[in-house]
């Protein structure tokens, strides 16, 4: 493991060591919740259903080192990926960094604290239901605040 850099986040994404892009995660979960696609609009709508690999608590993969191996779909994001897929949130600081936006203000990079996030309201953590339990989909829409 090398070192991070100093405030390597300001830097152009296609600049940053994979253990710089992986610190960049705020981890939210809300990229790991399943989305359905109006067939009439192409709208992408949002659920409270997460991967079967999310810890509903924390919001956390539980195996994201093999997660590709249970969860053959899962995306493994990068620099021109982000720039392609519409359903990330808003406040994806991956997002925010390819637009070239400052990281939202709750960011752990930002604060030194991981609960900020939680505090802020950004994390799917104890709002999320395992797909593994949820049934349909359907059943489960929802709107994420993604204001910052």
């Amino acid at each position: 493991m090398g070192a991070l850099r100093d405030r390597f986040w300001e830097l152009p994404l296609d600049a940053l060591t994979r253990e710089e892009w992986e610190a960049l995660c705020d981890g939210c979960g809300k990229c790991c919740l399943h989305k359905l696609e109006d067939e009439d609009t192409g709208e992408i709508l949002e659920t409270n259903v997460a991967c079967k690999l999310l810890d509903t608590g924390t919001a956390r993969c539980r195996d994201y080192r093999h997660r590709k191996a249970f969860v053959p779909d899962c995306l493994r994001l990068t620099p021109r990926l982000v720039k392609e897929v519409p359903w990330l949130p808003k406040s994806c600081a991956y997002i925010r960094r390819a637009q070239d936006k400052p990281l939202p203000g709750w960011h752990y990079l930002l604060t030194g604290n991981h609960d900020a996030m939680l505090e802020a309201g950004a994390s799917v953590a104890g709002r999320c239901i395992s797909e593994t339990v949820a049934g349909p989909l359907e059943h489960h829409l929802t709107e994420w605040d993604d204001t910052l």
